[in-house]
């Protein structure tokens, strides 16, 4: 990890940073300067002649650098990188609970948890970070994209372990709601186990059959309900397990996907901006004992369900990229 950022946040967003590789004995580094080395390993994203010249690369003690400074090995350089337009993200970040240690929240549909790929400021992370003032705050745990409902956040660095080792050893209990066709009753409530695989690159999960379960779900019928005009069943899931899309997958397995559900199943072309037919599957509940001081606790998300498409912020931007 590298030394504390010379830099402050952007935009609640923290400078990026990289460093040149450990000195070898053997072999000399074949750059030169910092800026041969910062173009062999950035120069395909950025300018980094503009960048130094505009002086936005900086060392540990945020001194600029020098177009000329001679190459050293072990050297950690930050910079802010430049950000590419966004489409608003419509709906609203509920904030549920708020106290010294932890923020929760309710979060919208469509809206990432974190910045990544082209969702960088249409992130809760980002956005809650400068509508708070709160510099450290990170996610205890995370929500996909298009799911709709509770997250968990820290307020300072120093709340994070404890919360993240709630989440990591599956002491919270969580549980779900999703609209999908209804299921004969004789066959809920139902476990579903599998062995889930994400494959890099891909979008989807694999169900592979014959291998060990690695993830299992409980599926029971909470009532029924009109979505859209059509007659659906309101489900609680349950998981026990934290796969990625696990219970996308697993109501898939019973052989009814979850409404609104662009990948599974089947993917469907949806632009990645394109906020008109949310997922119907909403975070509804955390339950834990407080790892500082041993309250319990108990959250339950406050949005409507069935989740109703949110009203469009701004026109979309021109986007192929996929959705999650």
């Amino acid at each position: 990890m590298p030394p504390r950022s010379p830099l402050p946040q952007r935009n609640g967003l923290d400078a990026a940073w990289v460093r040149t590789p450990d000195r070898d004995p053997h072999h000399p580094a074949p750059w030169a300067t910092m800026r041969d080395w910062l173009d062999a390993k950035l120069g395909e994203h950025i300018d980094v002649a503009e960048f130094i010249r505009d002086e936005r690369f900086v060392g540990h003690d945020g001194t600029p650098l020098g177009h000329d400074d001679a190459y050293e090995a072990n050297t950690f350089f930050w910079f802010h990188r430049d950000l590419r337009d966004e489409t608003e993200v419509p709906g609203e970040i509920d904030i549920v609970h708020r106290d010294e240690r932890i923020i929760v929240i309710d979060k919208p549909p469509f809206l990432s948890t974190i910045p990544r790929g082209r969702h960088v400021m249409q992130s809760v992370v980002v956005k809650l970070r400068a509508e708070l003032g709160l510099p450290e705050l990170t996610p205890a745990h995370r929500l996909d994209r298009l799911t709709s409902g509770l997250l968990l956040l820290t307020t300072e660095r120093r709340w994070r372990a404890p919360y993240q080792e709630l989440f990591q050893s599956r002491t919270v209990q969580k549980t779900y709601l999703a609209v999908a066709d209804r299921l004969p009753a004789d066959r809920l409530p139902a476990t579903v186990e599998n062995h889930l695989r994400k494959q890099h690159g891909s979008r989807r999960v694999q169900h592979l059959a014959g291998q060990p379960a690695n993830s299992r779900s409980l599926i029971e019928h909470s009532h029924d309900t009109v979505h859209e005009g059509h007659e659906r069943a309101v489900y609680r899931l349950t998981p026990h397990t934290g796969k990625t899309h696990q219970l996308r997958q697993h109501m898939l397995t019973l052989g009814v996907p979850i409404t609104g559900d662009p990948l599974y199943p089947e993917i469907l072309p949806v632009s990645v901006d394109d906020f008109t037919v949310p997922l119907q599957l909403l975070a509804h509940s955390l339950r834990f004992d407080d790892p500082v001081d041993g309250t319990p606790r108990a959250f339950e998300a406050t949005r409507a369900f069935p989740i109703v498409a949110p009203a469009p912020a701004q026109d979309p931007l021109p986007a192929q990229d996929p959705i999650d």
